[in-house]
Formats: C-alpha cells, structure tokens, sequence
C-alpha cells in the first residue's frame, strides 16, 4: 500500500500531543510497520521523546526552505522499524522564513514527496506545533489523515472547531482538498473525576465514531516517560498507559484499513 502520512495536530497545547506521536509512532513499528516520525514542533519534545539529541542543522529546516533534501534528515531511533527527522529550536524561524517563499503551503508536502513515493515506510506521523500558523498548515497540506488528541477538560471542544474550520477552508481552497479527520484521541483521562466522563461523553455526542474507544489514562508513568527518551512501550511496557496506546494503535490499524 502506498505511504500514508498523518499529521498529529491540536492548536492548544498540553494536551498529549506529543505523547500520542511518539508512542503511537512506537507501538505501530513494533507491531511490524516502517514507520517515520516528523518532529516539526520547535520544542522538539517528541525529538528527545525517542531518546534522539537535538542538533542544529538537523532538522526539517533546511529541506523546507529549499536547500536540502528531506531524506537526509532521517535518523534511526534505538527501536527497530522507527526513524525520525528530529527538530530544533530554529524552527520558530520557519514560520517566517515560509511565509516569504513561494507555494509556502506547499513546502512540506513537495518535500516530502520523494519520500512517500519511495514506499520505505508504511506510515508517517507528524508532531505539529501547538499552533495553526504556517508550519502546521504546511502539515495539512502535506497529509492524508489528521489525528486529534484532546484532553478530557472544559475547553476541549474549543480547539477542535476551529482545526474544523481550518480543514473546510483547505479543502475549499484547493490546497488539501481529501484531508480527513481520521479519528479522536481522548487524553489524560481520569476516571475518578466526573467532569473527565462528562467531557468524553460530550465529544462522543459531538463527533460520533471519529473518537476512538480507548481513553488514554493520566498516569505518572506516562509523564515520566520522556525524561528517559523512551516511549511508554519500552519504558514500562505493563503499565495502564502502555497497555491504553497499544489498544489505540490497533484501533487506529483497523480504521486506516477500513479507508485505504
């Protein structure tokens, strides 16, 4: 099946971003997908989350202004079958460095285009910034599939009608005009408060069968996690956090199956 590229996006931080990327990104290659995780958060956290140093230079930078290829930018991660182009905190200067080109919305996508024809992977997951400015719509341009994490909080309902309303002006515009949501993630969720099941039971109302069943759990192991430069899978591999992102990741198998 040709290469399938998702991007992993909510303009509100905090809210188990990162998380998602990098261990969905974990749990997907050891389940035996190639899989390549694109950090293009300034913050670099999913970076650091893999246990990969952050370098100047070594970034999507370069190859999206133009002056370098993508695929040079590719590193191996210590799990087998994950790789990933790592970022840095020049990327802040992305932003305004994007504007000023020509196709600026395009950047990634031609970018990428030698990678996702090449077939190496099966999936490519992209960590966007917490923000939709330039570099997070460079990522909707250049995706099939947006993957929404949201935390079970007040406010979760906030950030996604306006990612809605970014995708309806995308696909109108002609710049994306098959992005698709292809499902829900449901964060932090604690169940021994009622405000978490409410929340969870108002996206549901809201979004249907796009949210996933599984309930990623607010856990110590998973926030300890990064400190360590390893995904929960590897980290602690019988915790509740582990466990809930390898129920997710079949979940997520058996939906990206039921639309190829």
């Amino acid at each position: 099946m040709p290469t399938k590229v998702i991007a992993v996006a909510n303009q509100k931080g905090g809210v188990g971003k990162t998380t998602t990327s990098v261990n969905v990104a974990a749990c997907l290659a050891s389940t035996g997908q190639k899989i390549l995780l694109v950090d293009l958060d300034p913050q670099a956290n999913a970076t650091s989350g893999v246990g990969v140093e952050k370098k100047e230079g070594a970034s999507a930078y370069p190859a999206l202004l133009g002056e370098a290829s993508l695929e040079q930018s590719v590193q191996p991660t210590a799990y087998e079958r994950l790789s990933i182009i790592p970022s840095e905190v020049d990327m802040c200067g992305a932003e305004v460095e994007l504007s000023r080109l020509e196709n600026h919305l395009h950047r990634l996508k031609l970018a990428l285009e030698p990678i996702v024809n090449s077939e190496a992977y099966d999936l490519v997951l992209i960590d966007c910034p917490p923000a939709l400015g330039i570099l997070t719509l460079n990522v909707f341009a250049a995706s099939n599939w947006l993957l929404i994490p949201l935390q079970c909080e007040y406010y979760a309902l906030e950030g996604i009608s306006m990612i809605n309303r970014v995708i309806g002006q995308l696909r109108d515009s002609g710049v994306n005009p098959n992005l698709e949501i292809l499902g829900v993630v449901m964060t932090m969720f604690d169940g021994r408060t009622r405000l978490a099941a409410q929340v969870v039971h108002e996206v549901r109302q809201h979004f249907g069968e796009l949210v996933f069943d599984t309930l990623i759990p607010r856990t110590t192991r998973l926030a300890e996690a990064p400190s360590f430069g390893k995904p929960i899978l590897y980290y602690d591999k019988y915790s509740a956090g582990s466990s809930a992102y390898e129920v997710l990741t079949e979940e997520l198998i058996k939906r990206i199956r039921s639309r190829q």
